[in-house]
């Protein structure tokens, strides 16, 4: 028999995202919002349906891991305490199962695969330890660990009818169009303090449980956010995900942001001081670098603040044509 724990209740709270009020509900109620049919997108597998019970044991304790991860290793962790508190379904959104959420329908299918950012294969325990460092601000978890096996063996599952080699649909984050303008974190702040203070906070801190353990509504900046390695801190990931997720309870066919008012805010959001972490060997090859990694060198003319806030149409146009007459 399984059991509705307290931290459970906690964790469907626990997701990365506001509840505020939508500005432009009369718009969207005068709007047709057309829905992509449900079977257009991966499904995961179903985990409370397997019925070996070894496999089923590992499978749901790596599935708590991910909905709990500060139980086990944040500040006050049970196992070890070596990250800020986050979870990692704070960014993979239910679990690493909602569409367009940052879900793991394509991990079983796609890894080991080489990645750009390394300039190496990159195995999926590799992948789980970046988040570690990086979106959790911490310590990587041994490859053989109890723990590590479990969150593979879940990630597996989920995505075990994904073909080898193909990408699920809905996986990842959704695409947004570019702004003609930079990113302006001006704009976004008052973005933020309208549609996302009343969960994280006008400080951005958000909130803590009652026995400060675990984030009911994660920290967006500041000590114990993810620091500026990680893929949120580059606006067009953070504005995706804002887009398509933000506030609480929003999905990809219904979203309550505009498209420039989900760019300014992720430029708010990620202009706010946050831990920095230095990787030394990523990005071996810097033509490689992101459109809008935050830091360089860089492989062409454009500066830092250009590929922080943009306008990004430009960078993409002179990557196109450097990569045509190579």
């Amino acid at each position: 028999m399984r059991y509705i724990t307290y931290a459970y209740l906690l964790s469907l709270l626990a997701l990365f995202g506001c509840a505020a009020h939508s500005t432009e509900s009369d718009e969207l109620l005068s709007t047709e919002i057309k829905a992509a049919p449900l079977s257009e997108f991966w499904q995961p597998a179903d985990v409370f349906a397997i019925t070996d019970k070894k496999k089923s044991d590992e499978v749901l304790y790596g599935r708590d891991l991910i909905i709990h991860t500060a139980y086990y290793f944040g500040p006050k962790g049970r196992i070890l305490q070596q990250t800020n508190g986050l979870n990692c379904q704070n960014c993979h959104l239910d679990a690493g199962t909602k569409i367009f959420g940052n879900n793991y329908g394509s991990v079983a299918s796609t890894y080991p695969k080489v990645r750009a950012r390394s300039g190496q294969m990159e195995s999926i325990e590799k992948r789980i330890n970046d988040c570690f460092e990086r979106s959790l601000n911490g310590k990587g978890l041994a490859e053989n660990s109890r723990e590590m096996r479990a969150m593979v063996a879940y990630m597996k599952f989920l995505g075990e009818n994904m073909p080898k080699g193909e990408k699920a649909p809905g996986s990842g984050l959704k695409e947004l169009p570019f702004l003609n303008r930079a990113a302006d974190p001006v704009k976004g702040k008052a973005v933020y303090e309208l549609r996302c203070a009343s969960c994280h906070q006008l400080n951005g801190q958000g909130v803590i449980d009652g026995i400060g353990q675990s984030y009911v509504y994660p920290p967006l900046w500041g000590p114990h956010s993810f620091n500026d390695a990680a893929g949120l801190s580059r606006v067009s990931n953070m504005a995706k995900y804002v887009k398509y997720n933000m506030p609480l309870g929003v999905n990809h066919d219904a979203p309550e942001l505009s498209d420039e008012d989900a760019w300014d805010v992720a430029a708010y959001i990620d202009s706010r001081p946050r831990p920095h972490k230095s990787f030394p060997n990523d990005w071996p090859d810097i033509s490689k670098k992101p459109y809008d990694h935050p830091f360089g060198p860089y492989a062409d003319q454009f500066n830092e603040l250009q590929h922080k806030f943009g306008p990004f149409p430009e960078i993409k146009k002179a990557r196109k044509i450097i990569n045509q007459s190579i």
